[in-house]
């Protein structure tokens, strides 16, 4: 240890902060928070600290910074902050960039609708979920549009419309834009809407019932009977849902599941005894105590949830179990309660969410560990050419046609081949057309026929897949496997550019073989205690384990998706794939629009030439660094001096 370094931790702060560890080149590798800065840095490095990572970590800290905050509690959030920000190695890092979906309404408008949202503001109004899949979210707003027909354009088309829009005609808005429903009916229901999605059905079909028999005492038959399907609706969904918990509280239950440095944790999400849910985190690889994993995941998953139930189970207790549920308390505006159950049903449901997790990481370490099974499995369910040992799969990013990009990634022997990845700034493709987009990409990608894949694999359904075909007619290149895998509701039908061919080509036209008989692989039947099949219920929609719809493969020249939900060490690849083919697109789509709102933000500055412009970009590099650049910071940059910085930071402090 350093004499700079022995003289930090000596006279390290006796208070509650948050502490950086960095490297030789001034990196960050680890922050942490301490109610006690001074105890906890002494414990690092008199080794006194058992936790396996701690050896590793200190012979790599080379400086300490401290932060001291005024409670334990500011500590924590400011320590979440810097992890997300930093992404330092040792901390635990969740590269997971969905936002989950809530169904957002807000009473205090005249007319108030239900909207989905990923990221629920503070704004006054009602927002329900999260719904860890798209699919529940949009079935459950389909639902509620059916029972409780509020509107559902925007504001404006409120405004200006004239006569009752198409949803009217089938039943799914009660057309208050054109006066077809009073303001007092209106509210009665957003109130109803509200109470249902609160939970409390039961009690909204008593008062139904009571609002039904006076509509028909007073020979009001028509509301009479509107009201009458709006109880069957609710009661027959009341019948579905399966009861999961005797309990009334509303509970998210993390079970966790360890091998060596790796780490899996499963969610499942309890509203009113009922499961809405159930999320698998990507898989931690870190040495690190179980507390200290469960501690980083649920800072950084209730950090962006609106929705934070009575109860989060968990499989251990916390250091910092208090002060989490102070902060959790807090965004909640109620009590949270984090339990660690001993016995009984909340025990038995952990351990649910226990074996989960050991599911999915089973299936992980089969995907990735065995791939010379997986492969061959592929190549038997999919009717594949070849055992796809190269599998190339491409993925497109935008907002409105905006930033567009697209990525390609590749995996040979089911890993990652980072060599084999590559990024695409979309040049020929004006507007929101994401078929064109994906259509420009795959003509760049594979005009010179080099290194060609075993199978080309598109983030879609028929549409992108059609894309693909397209292009390898197009270029006349022959043998390559074309699959599109549609994530949830992605397959649904949109309009194709005219930029592309009429006939979209089959796999049979690009290559020799004949074609077989449609493939769909059903769910196994619901079983009983003692293993006997069920017998069906209707009509069933496929759902996977956690609820949601079904992940899809779709095929050239098959009318019907295949489903492996039977072989999940082969589904499991392709959602990796797809998934890494997602997060390096969305990765690239961030930084061009970073890159673009820094020098919109630079280039509005008065008074700054070509050379100071890219002095700037060049120092601060985004536009979160250059807004909050003090005036000294300003100085530093090359061509910048008093005069100048004053002004520069006045423009920022009036933007």
């Amino acid at each position: 240890m350093t004499g700079d370094l022995d003289s930090k931790v000596k006279h390290a702060p006796r208070s509650p902060g948050v502490y950086l560890m960095k490297d030789g080149e001034g990196e960050i590798l680890y922050v942490g928070k301490a109610r006690d800065l001074k105890a906890r840095i002494r414990a690092y490095f008199a080794r006194t600290d058992s936790r396996a990572m701690i050896p590793f970590l200190v012979s790599r800290v080379q400086d300490l910074e401290f932060i001291i905050t005024g409670t334990e509690k500011e500590a924590l959030i400011l320590e979440n902050n810097l992890i997300k920000e930093h992404r330092p190695r040792y901390n635990v890092d969740f590269r997971d960039d969905k936002s989950y979906y809530h169904i957002r309404i807000d009473p205090s408008e005249p007319f108030a609708r239900f909207q989905l949202v990923r990221r629920p503001k503070k704004d006054g109004a009602r927002c329900f979920g999260p719904y860890p899949s798209s699919a529940a979210a949009r079935e459950t707003l389909r639902f509620l549009q059916t029972i409780f027909p509020l509107r559902t354009c925007r504001d404006q088309e409120l405004k200006g419309r004239r006569r009752p829009c198409l949803e009217h005609e089938i039943g799914r808005c009660s057309a208050p834009c054109v006066g077809r429903i009073d303001s007092a009916a209106y509210q009665r229901l957003v109130k109803d809407g509200i109470t249902f999605l609160e939970g409390r059905e039961r009690a909204l079909v008593g008062d139904l019932r009571a609002r039904m028999d006076e509509a028909a005492e007073g020979l009001r038959f028509e509301a009479a009977a509107a009201l009458r399907d709006r109880i069957a609706a609710i009661e027959k969904t009341i019948e579905r849902q399966r009861i999961f918990s005797l309990t009334s509280r509303n509970q998210d239950i993390f079970g966790l599941y360890r091998e060596g440095d790796l780490t899996q944790v499963s969610a499942h999400f309890i509203r009113n005894g009922r499961m809405i849910g159930q999320k698998t985190f990507p898989l931690i690889r870190l040495r690190a105590g179980s507390g200290e994993l469960l501690s980083s995941l649920l800072k950084r998953y209730y950090d962006g949830v609106a929705d934070i139930p009575d109860d989060i189970v968990i499989p251990e207790g916390l250091e910092d179990g208090d002060v989490m549920v102070e902060w959790l308390t807090e965004k909640r505006g109620r009590g949270v309660a984090l339990v660690t159950p001993k016995r009984g049903e909340t025990l038995a449901l952990l351990e649910i969410a226990r074996r989960n997790a050991e599911s999915a990481f089973r299936t992980a370490r089969l995907a990735t560990d065995r791939p010379t099974e997986t492969l061959p499995l592929l190549e038997e369910k999919l009717d594949l050419r070849h055992v796809p040992f190269r599998i190339e799969c491409f993925d497109i990013s935008n907002i409105g046609g905006r930033y567009a990009v697209g990525s390609m990634v590749t995996f040979a022997a089911g890993a990652p081949l980072k060599e084999g990845y590559r990024r695409f700034r979309i040049r020929t493709v004006p507007g929101a057309d994401d078929y064109a987009m994906l259509y420009e990409v795959l003509k760049r990608r594979y005009k010179k026929r080099e290194n060609l894949p075993d199978l080309i694999m598109v983030d879609g359904g028929k549409g992108q897949l059609g894309v693909a075909l397209a292009v390898l007619k197009d270029l006349a290149v022959e043998g390559v496997d074309v699959i599109g895998m549609a994530k949830e509701r992605d397959d649904l039908p949109r309009k194709m550019p005219a930029s592309l061919p009429d006939h979209l080509p089959s796999q049979g036209e690009l290559q020799s073989g004949s074609e077989g008989a449609p493939t769909v692989y059903e769910l196994l039947p619901p079983r009983d205690e003692k293993g006997n099949a069920l017998p069906p219920a209707g009509r069933r929609r496929r759902m996977d384990a956690a609820g949601k719809g079904e992940d899809r493969v779709y095929l050239p020249g098959r009318k019907d998706p295949v489903y492996l939900s039977r072989w999940p060490a082969a589904l499991f690849l392709l959602q990796r794939i797809r998934d890494e083919a997602h997060r390096f697109a969305v990765t690239y789509h961030r930084k061009v629009k970073e890159k673009a709102d820094l020098q919109s933000l630079v280039d509005r500055i008065p008074g700054i030439g070509v050379s100071r412009k890219k002095a700037l970009l060049t120092f601060f590099g985004d536009v979160k660094r250059i807004r909050a650049a003090s005036l000294i910071d300003l100085q530093q940059v090359e061509g910048i001096g008093g005069e100048m910085a004053a002004r520069i930071r006045k423009f920022l402090d009036n933007e």
